[in-house]
């Protein structure tokens, strides 16, 4: 089985320097420092023209939890009807009740509007009050895969969850390993738990190409930097991609 390198990205300019360094899948994101929020749809249009693999787009209406009210459900749906119209291949999403359980009754109306689109259920699982349970809800679903840090702040802490749930899938669907995963740790997360997908961000920054760098107007946060851009490493993606296909 061939393995799957999905990078999650915000802005076009990583998109090409992702397909340059070997990922196999696009994760298109805004405000990956708020942990991926969707997508314009122009940004999902441009990306669907540039990328010569699959992109998937990020279903998440807000920074926060994964609870969400009547507003945000028809705003997710409005979402993926966009990612159709732009040419996307795939949605990606998780939804939560209060308890930790997957809200069912909403996931199933994202699925149901992602017909005839790839799904992922995203890090919402790692949320979840019961992941073995979570993991019989999301073949009930039919999700292609589950993105998972295994419960824990990064994947290589995870492992031994993440491990858990490949076998808990049972071959029924894919099991992602994401967060924090570098070609420093990407062959042991790999090795340890079966996984045959792995999510990185590859995260890098450059200094703006702008002559004239104001010191004071800030543009958000004051402890950021309008001046250094982030975006993705095509060298960080390609280190992965040549350990696991040399």
């Amino acid at each position: 089985m061939s393995f799957q390198i999905e990078v999650c990205i915000d802005n076009l300019e990583s998109l090409h320097n992702a397909l340059k360094g070997g990922a196999t899948r696009i994760e298109l994101c805004s405000s990956l420092a708020l942990g991926g929020l969707t997508p314009s749809f122009g940004f999902m249009k441009k990306a669907a023209q540039l990328s010569t693999v699959p992109v998937y787009a990020m279903i998440r209406p807000r920074q926060g939890d994964f609870l969400y009210d009547n507003d945000d459900v028809e705003a997710m749906l409005e979402d993926i009807f966009a990612a159709k119209q732009a040419g996307l291949a795939g949605v990606v999403f998780g939804v939560l009740k209060p308890n930790g359980d997957i809200d069912m009754s909403i996931a199933k109306q994202l699925m149901a509007a992602s017909q005839g689109l790839g799904t992922t259920f995203h890090r919402a699982i790692d949320q979840c009050s019961n992941y073995q349970h979570a993991i019989e809800n999301i073949a009930e679903l039919g999700c292609e895969r589950i993105l998972t840090s295994g419960l824990a702040a990064n994947a290589e802490e995870g492992k031994t969850i993440i491990a858990d749930m490949v076998k808990l899938s049972d071959g029924r669907f894919s099991i992602m390993a994401g967060a924090g995963v570098t070609a420093e740790n990407a062959n042991e997360i790999i090795t340890t738990t079966g996984v045959h997908e792995i999510h990185l961000s590859g995260k890098s920054t450059r200094s703006s190409h702008m002559n004239f760098a104001s010191n004071t107007a800030k543009m958000g946060a004051s402890n950021l930097d309008d001046f250094i851009v982030p975006v993705t490493s095509s060298e960080l993606v390609r280190k992965v991609k040549n350990l696991i296909a040399p």
